[in-house]
């Protein structure tokens, strides 16, 4: 893995980035890669691709955007790409890390679709892991076996092939203990079929545009809706205005931005895409119901 510094403090890591005719895949033996990068991986960080965390035993913390979540044995954590996170310092994990891109995943359209429908990947409306019952682990670890010895494989035909069914069936899976999880939990249900992918494709839309200050009809335009079939949308999936979706996707990369760089609130607000610094000021204090400042000094 490559790295450089963002604003001094944070951390970006890539994969493969100098070995472009690589598989934009790796798998990893927990133990091992936080001996090796526990320096680092210890840090607040964000990756330019997807993370798969499988904690098989240990306990401690792990760190989420701003939040703190137990780790206990055979839970399963999924870190999407650009979202900060790290380990604590407890050297007595033992698991699983996989690493892939989007690219990798999904091939064409209708595999991005089907990528979208099942992303269990940065949704800011469910908790960032899925615990796994002792039942269920024999099958993760099937797949895990074969994605090593393919991923060990020097180039053979099919092996791209072949990782990227493993993991698909992988993210299957998971995705289905997840849905049985979360019912169990009594969650909200972010539906299913058309209306969930739509609601996720905004998502997605939110998270490339959400610094160039657009509002709710040009979103609905970029998705073929009307304003009003997206509010209906996110208000019957979310109980949520889609107003409230871009102004949360705004305040989270503000923090992020105040949490782990240098830069004063003047430039996070222009690089939020607030021309006026002061609007800015009062946009976080609004919605955050704490100043840019007094954040920064709570979380220092």
């Amino acid at each position: 893995m490559a790295d450089k510094k963002t604003a001094k403090t944070i951390h970006e890591y890539h994969l493969s980035k100098n070995q472009p005719n690589q598989p934009q895949f790796a798998v990893h033996n927990l133990s091992d890669y936080l001996e090796e990068h526990g320096e680092s991986a210890t840090k607040p960080h964000i990756h330019s691709f997807y993370q798969i965390i499988w904690f098989k035993q240990g306990s401690g913390k792990h760190f989420v955007d701003f939040k703190a979540y137990n780790v206990h044995e055979n839970i399963v954590f999924f870190i999407a790409k650009n979202q900060v996170h790290y380990f604590d310092f407890s050297q007595d994990y033992t698991g699983i890390l996989i690493h892939f891109n989007e690219v990798f995943l999904a091939q064409n359209e209708n595999e991005i679709d089907f990528f979208l429908k099942g992303n269990i990947f940065n949704d800011f409306y469910k908790q960032p892991f899925s615990k796994l019952g002792n039942d269920s682990t024999p099958i993760f670890e099937e797949y895990i076996l074969q994605l090593e010895r393919e991923f060990i494989n020097n180039n053979e035909f099919g092996k791209e092939e072949l990782l990227r069914a493993y993991l698909k069936s992988f993210l299957i899976q998971i995705h289905r203990i997840k849905i049985r999880n979360e019912e169990a939990d009594n969650e909200v249900s972010l539906g299913s079929g058309e209306k969930r992918l739509q609601l996720l494709k905004f998502g997605k839309l939110i998270d490339e545009h959400y610094h160039k200050g657009y509002t709710v009809n040009e979103y609905a335009n970029l998705l073929f809706v009307s304003p009003r079939s997206l509010s209906n949308l996110t208000q019957q999936l979310l109980n949520k205005t889609p107003s409230q979706m871009i102004q949360e996707r705004i305040i989270l990369e503000a923090q992020r931005l105040l949490f782990h760089s240098n830069l004063n609130t003047n430039q996070i607000g222009y690089r939020l895409g607030f021309d006026d610094p002061s609007y800015f000021l009062k946009y976080f204090k609004k919605h955050s119901h704490i100043s840019p400042r007094d954040f920064r000094k709570s979380i220092s």
